[in-house]
């Protein structure tokens, strides 16, 4: 699976911002290249967090994942909570718990492929709705 093939699948549903920082926005350059999707109807970045996000290199304060060129890690805020520490922060294509923020609900998936493009899609999609749900609260 690649990059694209991910943005096209979460750039489907209803409503998605999607960010991708690069050189000359004003972004930190540790996120050039990475992707970060928000449920924002009226085009508005909301505040807190994104429901998923696309990264492509190891972050400073992370676990490596040891991505390496044309390699990523999908992201996702999947709202488990009590999830087991992951010991192997680099296995590929398997839905662990983030390795920072999985005390917080965020599952991950290095180098998605076969094994994990259903369970991929449904996390997302989740992630998607519950999203909607809290921009629906904050505007109602």
């Amino acid at each position: 699976m690649m990059i694209d093939h991910v943005a096209t699948f979460v750039e489907s549903l209803s409503d998605v911002l999607t960010l991708r920082p690069s050189k000359g926005d004003g972004s930190p350059e540790v996120a050039w290249g990475d992707v970060f999707f928000y449920y924002a109807p009226d085009g508005v970045l909301p505040p807190g967090q994104p429901f998923a996000t696309i990264v492509t290199k190891d972050y400073p304060d992370d676990p490596p994942s040891d991505l390496g060129p044309g390699e990523f890690r999908v992201n996702i805020d999947a709202g488990r909570r009590g999830q087991e520490p992951v010991e192997d922060p680099t296995v590929r294509d398997t839905v662990i718990p983030h390795p920072v923020y999985g005390d917080f609900g965020w599952v991950c998936i290095v180098q998605p492929g076969p094994n994990t493009t259903t369970e991929l899609h449904a996390l997302i999609q989740q992630a998607h709705q519950a999203a909607q749900r809290r921009w629906n609260r904050r505007h109602s």
